[in-house]
């Protein structure tokens, strides 16, 4: 009997990305300024700013939501890939944020977009967006759908407390000041070459009480206390570095490749300094990454989004990115991508 050619695998990337910014800007020392007015707490001078290496963040006005910022990210991209919403037929909302705590938000999204997709929430911190991508791909590649939107809405800059009673809470409240708003959407389906060539992921989920906002599920249903972040960063970093850099050793062994092989590094990126110890740790040159953090802050799981907007038109067919991505719970996850 003669041996049949095998089928070729079938392959799923991501083929138009958007963002959205709100317009207002918050420095650093602004907020600072706020803190130190509300709680009369002493700080000292520009502390924010050198601590975190974070001079500003954009911040959701009244009325605009996790909702918004995600339907204004996924006009971009379905606009960029020459679709209508009603063209998807899964659209993910992966994010940390949220609009309410029922419904799921992407039923909002879906009603702001006009789509009839099947509508699901999936969230993992910071780490949601990237999940949210391997979802959409593994659907595709069942056969559950033709093409996915996947949007994320971040404003956590909601979840920060600006009147903290005392020093003590102050500190507990910290790794929140980072935080800034933003949206992000990614088109993905089938691809005649390159497209999401590798996922690993790693979850050390003995430490999830390390930082997190608690309000809002059945622990903390209620209570304004509970609505704001809350979380040591110094103990959030040593967390990640404990769990270190087998995730990424993996990847590259896997995949034989070295740092020259990706045009591009995104890393879901939390502070400067957290940013530059990741650099030492795993090895991977400065000029790959796509720096975000200073102007932007901690922009939750839009991070790589926002990054990945930044650079898809200048990458040309073939050229490939490393997506890492680092959520509460604590939760560490690596993409490789192709661009078709």
């Amino acid at each position: 009997m003669p041996i049949q050619p095998c089928e070729p695998q079938p392959r799923v990337g991501i083929t138009a990305v958007g963002s959205l910014l709100p317009e207002d800007v918050l420095s650093s020392d602004d907020l600072q300024r706020e803190v130190t007015r509300r709680s009369g707490i002493a700080l000292p001078d520009r502390m924010l700013t050198l601590a975190t290496g974070i001079v500003s963040r954009r911040v959701a006005p009244e009325g605009v939501y996790a909702s918004t910022l995600a339907a204004g990210a996924a006009r971009r991209a379905l606009d960029a890939a020459g679709l209508d919403p009603l063209d998807v037929d899964l659209l993910v909302f992966a994010s940390a944020s949220r609009d309410l705590v029922e419904p799921a938000t992407a039923h909002i999204v879906q009603a702001e977009l006009g789509s009839r997709a099947h509508a699901v929430d999936v969230t993992n911190a910071c780490n949601s967006f990237v999940n949210g991508i391997d979802l959409a791909r593994g659907m595709v590649l069942a056969g559950r759908s033709r093409r996915a939107l996947v949007v994320t809405g971040e404003t956590p800059s909601r979840a920060v407390r600006k009147d903290p009673a005392d020093f003590a809470e102050f500190r507990g409240s910290f790794a929140g000041y980072t935080f800034g708003d933003a949206g992000a959407a990614v088109v993905v389906e089938p691809v005649e070459r390159g497209g999401i060539l590798d996922v690993d992921g790693e979850t050390h989920s003995e430490h999830w009480e390390v930082g997190g906002i608690p309000g809002g599920g059945s622990r903390h249903p209620r209570g304004d206390a509970y609505t704001y972040f809350q979380g040591d960063g110094h103990e959030l970093r040593g967390v990640f570095e404990k769990a270190g850099t087998a995730v990424i050793d993996r990847t590259l062994h896997r995949t034989g490749m070295g740092w020259d092989g990706f045009s591009k590094v995104l890393v879901h990126q939390v502070t400067v300094p957290y940013l530059e110890r990741f650099a030492e740790l795993t090895g991977v040159p400065q000029d790959k990454l796509v720096v975000t953090v200073p102007e932007l802050g901690n922009v939750a799981s839009a991070s790589i989004g926002v990054q990945l907007d930044r650079i898809f038109g200048e990458l040309d067919s073939g050229e490939r990115v490393l997506f890492v991505g680092l959520g509460g719970g604590i939760s560490i996850m690596t993409m490789v991508w192709e661009k078709s």
